[in-house]
């Protein structure tokens, strides 16, 4: 899980072949000349397939829009017709001309509201024109001869389209849909036509192609006669009646793609086609294959202008390499006695840093490991003042002390954290799901996390930040061994060891694997990875207490760590917790305290100490000697006390508090202020006996002899 350095000054420096080198650059010279060519061939043909089909999704999907828009307005027309025809029912000429008012509002109010609708007209069977919406009363008009009307009658019922015209009656382009009436017995009794406006179909199309001029829509007969188009052909122009297209009308299939050359203009499109409901009619969508072309080119020519960018830069500097190559050969020699100069210094530099901070954890700890052994002196002295009688309270505090200092000590050793182990019972089956969202953010992006619990996982007692910070730790070696991603799964299950090679007496254990597929690790390097301090990542990266925190932790819950790693195949550390089992906890019989009557103080003491267990036990010691005790948690508070004039036959406080001021700075303001006043320090540092003795002041260091205590106060019972 931990990338190796060259940390030793003996490493084997290595060797160069500039030969070689010099065969690599001109070989990265014709890549770089090759491939992006093959990789732009290659993307521009897929590009411009890609393009034309999502042409052809387009004009599909606008075909699909048309014939939409055609089948409601032919609907809409065919309800017209049928209530119309309804309307007049087997009324001949004569009696229409007789309603002919009437019939006139009702066509207004049939067609009037609608923007398609140009005129509604009614004609008789010689076709005469009878009735119309447009005027009243209608003009004198026959349409005998018309394509239309003798269409309409030798086809009724079914309606008629004829091609586009110029209406008289509405005086727009215009073409209609003519049905024609039978009575009942079968006699053609006239025609219902509809004109419709070809300007509404042409807006339609206008602001559905968002007057682009490569595309194009269009309504044809199924005959491929032209109804409307937009943008609309020259005047006179017709389609080819021998078209891909046109022949596809013909044999009335009901959509299809094809891509031809217009006889029109003579421009290439792609075109799609869908029959207009159960009308003989078919709406056309084409888009012009001049214009995919235009769009693949520029965006052809952007991409190789990006590609050539680096590329340049590659040669460039391709170039600059070999042109460096032979001064690098000159100075290889001389470079090597520099690395191995300076590998010599930062090994020194680091092995200094680890003693330093190895000293800093040691003075840390040592300063609260003084305080509870201050606890202990303080307490054992009451206990021997008193005879050892009446000690109940002085006993549990030692044991808390000392129950505390031996955790303290445990975790110096094992070089863990400052708290002290909070252990208690662990269901992993609920515990490692929960933790699983932070361990995953451990991990990062590039590695996948994945949890393996077998049913009924035996329950641990471990600390549970413990066990979470070890995993933790794995998880973040397994991070840097997996730069480029892997797989990260952690496996729990029980185990029964039986002559185990771990060295653990025979049992019951719950087993959590750590696996990872990175980089692995050598055999020397996995010997040692247990051990404190040991790091094989580059400096500034790791502190080499990752590893020793898993296996102190695993050892503190009774268990040990185990680890097993192939260079190039992945690393798994196995961690082994014995199985808990509750156990019924024994009655603590509290035996009766009786309190010693406590002497009349003759004299105050101001005591400042921030940890409680360490002031409870010094003014318990200062009130056997008679003192009435003040306590103060806190150098600012106790300033403030002074300041409000009360006095104290002893000022005796601890150094290092929380706080602005600690005791150093409380005792030179005491001296600078109340230069009568008695005043003591008390210290765990080593470093500090020096600082504060330049004050003058008495100073115990920690743990100190009671007598030394009794030796500063002039209390007496």
């Amino acid at each position: 899980m931990q990338r190796a350095e060259r940390a030793a000054v003996d490493f084997p420096m290595p060797s160069r072949n500039f030969a070689a080198t010099r065969r690599m650059l001109l070989i990265v010279l014709a890549v770089s000349v090759v491939f992006p060519l093959i990789c732009l061939a290659g993307y521009g043909y897929f590009d411009y397939q890609r393009r034309i089909a999502d042409s052809n999704d387009m004009i599909d999907r606008l075909a699909r829009v048309a014939e939409e828009q055609a089948v409601k307005v032919l609907d809409l027309n065919q309800q017209m017709s049928s209530r119309i025809v309804e309307l007049l029912g087997n009324d001949n000429d004569a009696q229409i001309r007789a309603r002919e008012a009437m019939l006139h509002d009702r066509l207004r109010g049939i067609g009037g509201d609608f923007s398609q609708v140009a005129s509604i007209y009614l004609l008789g069977a010689n076709g005469d024109l009878l009735v119309s919406s447009r005027t009243f009363p209608a003009p004198v008009m026959s349409i005998a001869q018309r394509e239309d009307f003798t269409s309409a009658r030798a086809m009724r019922p079914h309606p008629y389209f004829s091609l586009p015209m110029f209406g008289p009656l509405s005086q727009t382009d215009v073409f209609t849909t003519a049905t024609g009436r039978s009575g009942a017995d079968g006699q053609f009794l006239g025609v219902v036509t509809v004109a419709l406006r070809n300007e509404y179909f042409s807006r339609f199309y206008r602001e559905l192609t968002n007057g682009d001029s490569s595309l194009a829509l269009g309504l044809y007969r199924q005959d491929g006669n032209l109804l409307v188009r937009y943008p609309p052909w020259p005047a006179g122009a017709k389609p080819s009646p021998r078209s891909k297209f046109t022949q596809a009308l013909r044999d009335k299939q009901l959509s299809g793609h094809v891509r031809l050359n217009s006889t029109v203009d003579g421009v290439e499109r792609l075109l799609a086609f869908r029959r207009v409901g159960d009308y003989p009619l078919y709406v056309m969508s084409a888009y012009a294959t001049s214009s995919i072309g235009e769009a693949w080119r520029r965006h052809f020519i952007m991409i190789a202008a990006l590609t050539a960018v680096p590329c340049i830069a590659i040669w460039l500097l391709v170039f600059y390499s070999l042109r460096q190559l032979e001064g690098e050969r000159r100075a290889w020699e001389r470079w090597q006695g520099e690395v191995a100069m300076r590998l010599s210094a930062e090994a020194s530099s680091r092995q200094l840093q680890r003693m330093g901070a190895l000293g800093n954890l040691v003075a840390n700890v040592a300063h609260d490991f003084n305080n509870l052994l201050m606890v202990v002196a303080a307490n054992t002295e009451l206990a021997r003042l008193k005879r050892f009688n009446n000690v109940e309270k002085e006993v549990l505090a030692v044991e808390r002390a000392t129950a505390t200092a031996e955790s303290l000590t445990r975790r110096l050793l094992s070089v863990a954290r400052k708290q002290p182990l909070k252990q208690q019972p662990l269901d992993l089956a609920t515990w490692m799901p929960g933790a699983a969202p932070l361990i995953d953010a451990a991990l990062g992006d590039n590695v996948e996390l994945a949890l393996n619990m077998v049913d009924k996982v035996w329950q641990v007692l471990a600390d549970p930040t413990d066990l979470e910070f070890a995993i933790m730790n794995l998880a973040v070696n397994a991070r840097d061994a997996m730069p480029r991603g892997g797989r990260f799964v952690i496996r729990c299950q029980n185990n029964r060891l039986v002559g185990s090679d771990t060295l653990l007496p025979d049992g019951e254990y719950v087993l959590i694997a750590c696996s990872d597929d990175g980089e692995g690790m050598p055999e020397a390097v996995a010997r040692r990875a247990f051990e404190p301090l040991f790091t094989t990542k580059l400096r500034g990266s790791g502190t080499g207490l990752g590893l020793a925190q898993v296996l102190s932790m695993c050892e503190q819950a009774g268990g040990t760590a185990k680890i097993d790693s192939v260079p190039g195949s992945g690393t798994t550390v196995r961690l082994y917790l014995p199985r808990y089992r509750e156990r019924q906890k024994a009655s603590v019989v509290q035996a009766e305290t009786v309190q010693a009557p406590v002497p009349a103080p003759s004299g105050v003491v101001l005591l400042v100490e921030d940890n409680e267990d360490v002031a409870a036990g010094v003014a318990a010691v200062l009130e056997t000697f008679g003192c009435e005790v003040r306590h103060e948690p806190t150098a600012d508070q106790a300033l403030d006390v002074l300041t409000g004039g009360a006095r104290f036959e002893l000022v005796l406080s601890d150094i290092q508090m929380p706080g602005k001021l600690n005791g150093i700075d409380l005792a030179e303001k005491v001296r600078s202020a109340w230069p009568s006043q008695k005043i003591a320090l008390m210290t765990g540092y080593a470093d500090e006996l020096e600082r504060a003795r330049r004050l003058g002041v008495a100073i115990l260091a920690k743990p100190f002899n009671i007598d030394e205590l009794h030796a500063l106060v002039a209390c007496e019972p």
